[in-house]
């Protein structure tokens, strides 16, 4: 590990910068940040590298105290959606936070976690870890979705930041009470839809901005359509697409969908819970059009016939000038469509990696989840300490799916579903 003194202010994250004083003030809740010589100062511990051999809680404890890093904490459930994409390590050789506290009420899988995570204490109920601890940022890892509004405003309650996996909730009726609360208390909910925080994906935007393709009219997406083809796959999968599209795009205003159910309509009677509890899904076929500003339509499908010639989950950006594509995934990647002419023989396309992708030297390790996590928890950070919305907000988490949710009113009434969606309850219940 790299000592701390070779650390300079020019290399520190920007929540651990001095603020310039006249910024704006931050909101009375928020942490106070070690400024530049405190960090220097700290232990490994603080740096989230803490050696377990050496170090007692006692004097762990101590060095949390004086450096003042951020209380952090972890709450999973081994067994019933663990701990997500690596969200029990987010925290991992951070600077300026600690990991005070893991919970999870299965003792294997919690003790696993904590040697993961450096956490100092373990609790099997994260309501007792959140009231004795009093973290200041928490972690809700489980992949599965069903216990994120439970783990959430418990943890909202205590006054905490919050990273959530994705989906955000079940319903949008419980992630309205997490963002209103969060409102309330001027706590910042970061979700993980990492793709949005992409080097590339950034890249691209700012291209499209530009003029890449020249207006985008079109855009096509599809999940992996595999066993979870229909509406499993569109809940998993397709609200990293949906927010994708609205990062790029903006907002839809309204949704028309056809869902089938091994090959005939859909009704709410086909509506069904799957292995992964992430609420109720249906269908197994599934076409939907989303509107957007200026005349933009975006489909999306999920058919588990077309997963040998679609192929990668991803979408495709269709402009006046040129053509995108995005294959999905922890790391997308971004490709150019060089389009060829018309002959006798044919006509021969290529897709390109995207001129100028800061990506293209990457290694393997810094295409997995580990630094995506970080580039979203960085932002989160730098968000509390601005009093901003997060890059990856709750209230974008939200409205991805929001946009699942309209597809079932769509595909059940057969009429378009305004978005924002006037009902906050399950279309399927």
């Amino acid at each position: 590990m790299r000592a701390a003194n070779s650390l300079t202010e020019a290399a520190l994250p920007a929540y651990l910068k001095p603020m310039n004083p006249s910024a704006r003030p931050s909101p009375p809740h928020s942490i106070s940040l070690p400024n530049r010589r405190e960090f220097l100062g700290r232990s490994l511990l603080a740096a989230g590298a803490l050696n377990w051999s050496g170090v007692s809680l006692v004097a762990a404890e101590a060095n949390i105290a004086q450096s003042g890093s951020w209380r952090a904490a972890i709450i999973g459930h081994t067994g019933r959606g663990d701990y997500g994409h690596g969200l029990d390590v987010v925290f991992n050789d951070l600077p300026g936070v600690s990991v005070v506290a893991i919970a999870d009420p299965v003792t294997s899988g919690r003790e696993a976690a904590a040697k993961r995570s450096g956490a100092l204490r373990q609790y099997g109920d994260y309501r007792e870890m959140l009231a004795k601890e009093k973290p200041q940022l928490v972690s809700i890892a489980p992949r599965w979705s069903d216990q994120h509004h439970a783990m959430g405003m418990a943890a909202l309650e205590a006054s905490a930041h919050l990273y959530l996996e994705k989906p955000i909730t079940t319903t949008l009726a419980e992630a309205d009470e997490l963002i209103a609360l969060a409102g309330k208390r001027r706590l910042k909910i970061a979700v993980a839809h990492q793709m949005r925080l992409a080097p590339n994906i950034v890249h691209l935007k700012r291209k499209l901005s530009e003029g890449l393709i020249g207006d985008v009219v079109q855009i096509r997406s599809w999940g992996k359509q595999d066993n979870r083809a229909g509406g499993e796959d569109m809940l998993v999968l397709g609200t990293h697409l949906f927010d994708m599209m609205r990062h790029l795009v903006g907002d839809a205003s309204w949704c028309s969908a056809r869902i089938l159910h091994e090959g005939r309509e859909f009704t709410k009677a086909d509506a069904r819970t799957v292995k992964e509890q992430i609420g109720l899904v249906g269908g197994t076929e599934i076409e939907a059009q989303f509107s957007f500003a200026n005349g933009l339509l975006a489909t999306f499908t999920s058919r588990a016939a077309l997963r040998d010639t679609v192929a990668h989950w991803g979408m495709e950006l269709i402009g006046s000038k040129g053509v995108v594509r995005i294959l999905m995934d922890v790391f997308p990647q971004v490709f150019l469509l060089e389009s060829g002419k018309w002959t006798a023989q044919g006509k021969t396309d290529r897709w390109a990696l995207l001129k100028d992708d800061p990506t293209v030297n990457f290694t393997a390790e810094q295409r997995g989840f580990g630094p995506a996590n970080r580039r979203v928890v960085d932002d989160w950070l730098n968000a509390i300490r601005a009093d901003r919305e997060p890059s990856c907000s709750g209230r974008d988490a939200m409205r991805a799916l929001e946009m699942v949710m309209a597809v079932y009113q769509a595909g059940l009434t057969g009429m378009r579903a305004p978005l924002p969606l006037p009902s906050r309850s399950h279309p399927l219940k």
